[in-house]
Order: structure tokens, then C-alpha cells, then sequence
């Protein structure tokens, strides 16, 4: 009976190659040749130390800014179109003038721009509106009516600037189209006239069509990153849309899934206690493994030039980790997870022998409660 464990355990042995794991070890995923593929794929592999923390941390994204930084006519008179809703109104020196009434040597008539740009004012006829200021129509205005009425005076109020309005839809209390003062409007604000979001900022995406251009961000980043609410363009359409963030983790780790934000930020730390940590006798603490695509300019301030052999607009990035330095909790503590992330913790080199044992542990004690009976 005693030559019963040798033979079994070389069946196992023979068969280890086979157990299961949670994916590659550290040691392969930090190699050489996995440092060589990075070079040879699209893709870069940083380590996360202080520097790339403190690089990732203050980086201000402004893509959506950028995208969206000229809007026609801002900073200029605010121009009339069509479908505007105006008063004209009118003085006159003499009670006895064309305007005069018996109440008084003043009218007030409204009018709206026709679909031709054009409103008309008796004795004046059709005047050109379209693309005019609100200045530049009462001069033209009182130049027709000179000769006609008495001293005109002419002042023109616009009620409604249907014309210079945005559209909001969507996740939003009131959806609907908005005017846009003379002043104009940021997105910020057109978002607070349709009510503001129905979910949590940090859980609603912005995207803004403007001609055959789009662009998306976070409320949140609206409001974190001034430069991105944008000033709106008469024309603009507001999309309001829920999308909850989520973080994926894979590997070594107590629970394999797909992660929801459930508050604000959610740090590398605070990612990993959400799926139970690392697995104990598997899991190496030095093969931590963050996967992300970040904005060229900020892959270039952490690895300069290398960043020109990827074609891509956003940069495929790997942060590699190591818990078995004291620092890297407090690291893992200050960098902060985004949507889509994901997370691998890679095998212990030992963690197939770990495996080996578990398995053969109860048959080596029924083996040996044979050897002892049989004794």
C-alpha cells in the first residue's frame, strides 16, 4: 500500500499543466518579451509611480472645449432671424402725425420676421430684418418713415428670439427649445432652463450637435473644468443622456465582474475592495494591472515621443502596480478609476502548486488512513 502515494502523485504531477487559472502570471506580463510587445503593439506600459499619478491627477482634459471654442457671432450685436417676435415702436413730434392716436403721439406694433426675413411697417413696407441687429433695423426704419411722419423716433424690442434658440432633450426635467438672450448662453445654463439632469451629474453625459459636428462630456466635467461649458450657438441641439459608469475586474481577485461607480470617484484602492481584493495563495501583489485609453497629451508628458508610433486619437495605456511596496496603497488611494476601466490581478508563480495541493490534500490523508490500517 505504501508505493499507492507515489504512483498517485506522479498522475498529478503529470497532469498539473492542466489546472485552471485566473489568467498569466506576473512574471510573464512584466517580462521581457511583454515589454517587447508593447513596443511592437499599440499600446504603452507605465509604471505607476508618483510621477504618473501626479501626471494623471492634474491633467485637465479640453478636447470638448476645443471642439466647440468658435461660435459664430459671439462678441458681436446680437443678430435678428427669422421667426423673431418684435415691437416696433413709434413717436412723432406733432399730434397730428400718421402714428399719433388719441391717447397719445406714440404706437407700438408688433411683428414677427416673415419667412422671406422681411416684417412690414405701414407707410415704411416691407424692411429687411434678417440678419440685421436690433440697432440696425430701427435706423432702417426710421429712414423709410422720414418725410412721412413727423420727426420720427423709433425703438425696436425684440420679445421673442426664436431664431437664436437651442434645443434640449433628453434625461432632463423640461425638455423643449430655449432662446438664447442677447448675452448668450452656456451649456450649463441650457441644461438648468430644461430643469438640469434627472440622475446624478456624475452619471449623465452632455453631447452637443452643432452642424455636422458632435462632441460628448460628463456633467461633471462641465462643472470641474470651466473651459468645457462651452458658450452655444444659435441652432445648437442638446442631448441629455443617463450613463452610469462601470469598471471591470479580471484575474486573481475574490470576484470576477463588471462594476458600477456608485458614488462621485471611485480610487484604484476603493476598486479592488469592491470585488473582495486579491485571492489568497494565488493572487501576486506585484502583477497589478490597470488597462485604459488616455488623451495623446498626457501619454507624451509621461513617455515623450513614443506616443507618435500609435495612430489611434486615444492612447491604449497599461499601469502596472506593485502592492508589495508600502507606497503603492497610498498611490492606489490617489489614482482615480474612470468608465470602462479594467482591472487584472495577475497568478503568484506559485499558484498552481497551490492548486496541486488543495486538490491532493484530502486524497494524501485517505491515503494515509490506508497505510495506517494496513500497518
Amino acid at each position: 500500500m505504501r508505493l499507492i502515494l507515489p504512483v498517485i502523485l506522479s498522475a498529478f504531477l503529470a497532469g498539473c499543466g492542466g489546472l485552471p487559472g485566473q489568467g498569466p502570471s506576473a512574471i510573464s506580463i512584466s517580462s521581457e518579451d511583454i515589454e517587447g510587445d508593447s513596443v511592437r503593439s499599440d499600446y504603452v506600459l507605465l509604471s505607476l509611480d508618483r510621477t504618473a499619478v501626479a501626471a494623471v491627477s492634474g491633467y485637465r482634459p479640453s478636447l470638448f472645449s476645443r471642439q466647440f471654442a468658435s461660435v459664430p457671432g459671439r462678441g458681436h450685436s446680437s443678430r435678428l432671424g427669422i421667426g423673431d417676435r418684435l415691437v416696433v415702436n413709434i413717436w412723432e413730434a406733432a399730434a397730428d402725425g400718421l402714428f399719433s392716436t388719441s391717447e397719445g403721439k406714440q404706437v407700438s406694433i408688433p411683428a414677427v420676421v416673415d419667412e422671406a426675413g422681411y416684417i412690414f411697417m405701414p407707410y415704411a413696407g416691407r424692411v429687411r430684418a434678417d440678419g440685421l441687429s436690433v440697432e440696425g433695423l430701427r435706423v432702417a426704419i426710421q429712414e423709410r418713415l422720414k418725410g412721412k411722419a413727423i420727426e420720427p423716433q423709433v425703438l425696436v424690442t425684440v420679445e421673442g428670439n426664436e431664431s437664436s434658440g437651442v434645443v434640449v432633450v433628453g434625461d432632463v426635467m423640461k425638455p423643449g427649445q430655449y432662446t438664447m438672450s442677447v448675452r448668450g448662453m452656456r451649456l450649463l445654463e441650457a441644461v438648468a432652463k430644461a430643469g438640469g439632469s434627472r440622475e446624478a451629474t456624475y452619471e449623465t453625459v452632455v453631447t452637443v450637435k452643432r452642424g455636422s459636428a458632435s462632441g460628448e462630456a460628463r456633467m461633471v466635467d462641465l462643472i470641474e473644468f470651466p473651459k468645457n461649458n462651452i458658450w452655444l450657438a444659435p441652432g445648437d441641439n442638446v442631448l441629455v443622456t443617463h450613463k452610469p459608469r462601470t469598471f471591470s475586474a479580471f484575474g486573481a481577485v475574490q470576484s470576477t465582474q463588471l462594476v458600477p461607480f456608485k458614488t462621485e470617484s471611485v480610487t484604484l484602492a476603493e476598486g479592488l475592495a469592491q470585488v473582495g481584493g486579491l485571492k489568497d495563495f494565488f493572487a501576486d501583489a506585484s502583477g497589478i494591472y490597470l488597462f485604459r485609453f488616455e488623451d495623446r497629451e498626457l501619454v507624451r508628458k509621461l513617455r515623450g515621443d513614443v506616443v507618435d508610433r500609435i495612430r489611434s486619437p486615444r492612447v491604449p495605456v497599461v499601469y502596472k502596480l506593485n502592492l508589495r511596496e508600502a507606497e503603492a496603497f497610498f498611490l492606489a488611494r490617489s489614482f482615480e478609476m474612470r468608465d470602462k476601466d479594467i482591472i487584472y490581478v495577475a497568478n503568484h508563480p506559485t499558484a498552481e502548486l497551490g492548486k496541486f495541493l488543495q486538490i491532493i490534500g484530502p486524497l494524501l490523508s485517505n491515503v494515509n488512513t490506508v497505510n495506517a490500517l494496513s500497518d
